[in-house]
């Protein structure tokens, strides 16, 4: 693969030996593919960050691990490269480890590889589980910061979490609901893409306090756990709804929605509105299209400028008053879809 960058810069970028690096950059043998898709990407993001490298200021290697559906990690990527070049007093050069799903052991090993070849900080998002909030604790006794992004691990040494408040976004679902169906009766779907992310916890906690409080006619059915991937996604809803004639509304809060959209349809069920979260592509062409009727939506971008800030104040290079906010929960439907959404490349563009 042609490239302008040192062995040793390659390797930095890649979390490999720069043995690994030659090895990938003259097609020896001996090399897992996944080691030389890693090594490949490092080039591609080396490239990406040439202007950065050549600004003044501390350099700041973060590694970015996420799970979740393609679709969602390539709008965090995005969000971030968007906001690398106004960060000030540092120079952020990320890594990227961004996989659809990620068993807890995975996680763990991304993080303890991370903790043995050195890094400024992490932004994970994960699942909360107790292995996971292990691993933080030990990155954090070798000195690396760990903010949690989207959905939180609160039981952990993680200095910060950047992302809405979920509960107030379930919250905000279950209000729009009881709006759009009134006095009726039903059935409500309901999907999230794992029990074990707190984000989405948090979301069906204030969407079923609410619900019940604003709309008790409603009943809902559960057709979680298909992590937001299409074809998982699709059985779950079927199996759910199986026998099931009256949905009338949908709140989704882990993704899938093409998928659900297909479930739906082949069962005969028209709900009277469909609620998702995030714009992504998948999502704002739903809107546009009016087979979805609502987004709630959170400003990635300000979220990971705001995670970023909190790095830069861990290493003294700025103050705590100089953290921005978070995002807050904004209700996007076909009328009020941003006329200049940016969109989020391809994968491995």
């Amino acid at each position: 693969m042609p490239h302008r960058f040192p062995v040793k810069e390659i390797a930095r970028q890649a979390g490999v030996a720069p043995a690994t690096v030659d090895r990938v950059l003259h097609a020896r043998a001996h090399v897992r593919e996944h080691t030389r898709h890693r090594v490949e990407q490092a080039i591609r993001d080396l490239e990406r960050q040439e202007s950065l490298l050549a600004m003044t200021g501390r350099k700041l290697r973060i590694d970015v691990v996420v799970e979740a559906p393609i679709r969602f990690a390539v709008e965090i990527r995005a969000a971030l490269e968007a906001e690398l070049p106004g960060l000030r007093p540092a120079v952020f050069l990320p890594r990227f480890d961004m996989r659809e799903t990620m068993s807890t052991a995975q996680v763990v090993e991304a993080l303890d590889a991370i903790g043995s070849r050195g890094s400024h900080g992490v932004l994970l998002k994960a699942r909360d589980v107790p292995e996971v909030a292990e691993a933080i604790a030990r990155l954090r006794a070798r000195g690396v910061p760990v903010l949690t992004l989207v959905t939180d691990i609160p039981d952990s040494q993680r200095i910060a979490y950047a992302g809405l408040d979920n509960r107030v976004a379930g919250a905000t679902a279950a209000y729009l609901v009881g709006q759009w169906v009134g006095s009726r009766s039903g059935t409500v779907l309901l999907t999230r893409s794992d029990e074990r992310f707190r984000g989405e916890q948090q979301r069906e906690l204030g969407f079923r306090q609410v619900l019940e409080r604003r709309s008790p006619r409603l009943r809902l059915v559960d057709a979680s756990g298909g992590h937001g991937l299409d074809t998982p996604t699709e059985q779950r809803v079927r199996d759910a709804l199986a026998g099931v004639g009256d949905v009338v509304a949908v709140y989704s809060m882990g993704g899938g929605n093409l998928a659900i959209l297909r479930a739906l349809s082949s069962l005969g069920a028209c709900p009277m509105c469909f609620i998702g979260h995030d714009l992504d592509q998948e999502n704002v062409q739903l809107l546009r299209a009016g087979r979805i009727q609502a987004v709630l939506h959170h400003e990635l971008r300000q979220d990971l400028r705001s995670a970023c800030q909190q790095l830069m104040c861990f290493h003294g290079l700025l103050p705590a008053a100089s953290i921005g906010p978070c995002s807050q929960v904004v209700v996007v439907t076909p009328e009020n879809v941003p006329a200049a959404r940016w969109l989020a490349p391809p994968p491995g563009s």
